[in-house]
């Protein structure tokens, strides 16, 4: 459970801001000759943080309320959900090693043209062929639907990008979403 708290979490900045907060005085604690680089690092990396969270609002501002509906193959987005108002709909449970099933499929493809929803993603860590299942099963039902990109739930992207950062994880996220809903 403690696995999937701090995944899912992963998607509020609060969280993060948090964890910063704790971690700070234990390694100043642990190693007190590095105590003012760390509280140092810990006052710019909350600022960015503070940056970040602006930016996500100013970026999720621009899609209208009726628009913020997040299709993805499974739940891990529920805290980005509750804290940027959208609703969030997984194929799949938490557990990525869950498969889904025809009937799950159907029904959210049901969803998908109920709601009118644009675009679904793909995420990093969840094989995209459950997706594009979704999207055949909306398609076949003669509504039109795209898959709106890849997002990182389970992971960061590759090191040494943008992407393979928290904060360049969580923009391109934030982005992603919003361009192919909007």
């Amino acid at each position: 459970m403690l696995q999937t708290t701090i995944r899912t979490s992963r998607f509020n900045i609060a969280f993060f801001k948090q964890f910063a907060k704790k971690v700070t005085p234990v390694l100043s604690e642990k190693d007190p000759k590095h105590a003012k680089v760390f509280t140092e690092n810990a006052t710019r990396y909350l600022q960015k943080l503070d940056t970040l969270q602006a930016a996500v609002l100013a970026t999720i501002e621009t899609l209208p309320k009726e628009k913020r509906i997040l299709v993805t193959a499974h739940d891990a987005f529920n805290y980005f959900g509750k804290n940027y108002g959208f609703n969030v709909v997984g194929l799949q449970g938490l557990s990525t090693a869950t498969e889904a099933g025809v009937q799950d499929v159907q029904n959210l493809a049901t969803f998908i043209i109920e709601n009118n929803v644009k675009a679904i993603f793909v995420e990093s860590s969840v094989p995209k062929r459950t997706i594009e299942a979704l999207k055949a099963a909306v398609q076949s039902k003669g509504h039109d639907v795209v898959i709106g990109g890849t997002l990182y739930s389970d992971a960061l992207g590759t090191p040494g990008t943008t992407e393979g950062t928290y904060i360049g994880m969580f923009e391109y996220n934030v982005n992603t979403i919003v361009n192919a809903l909007l």
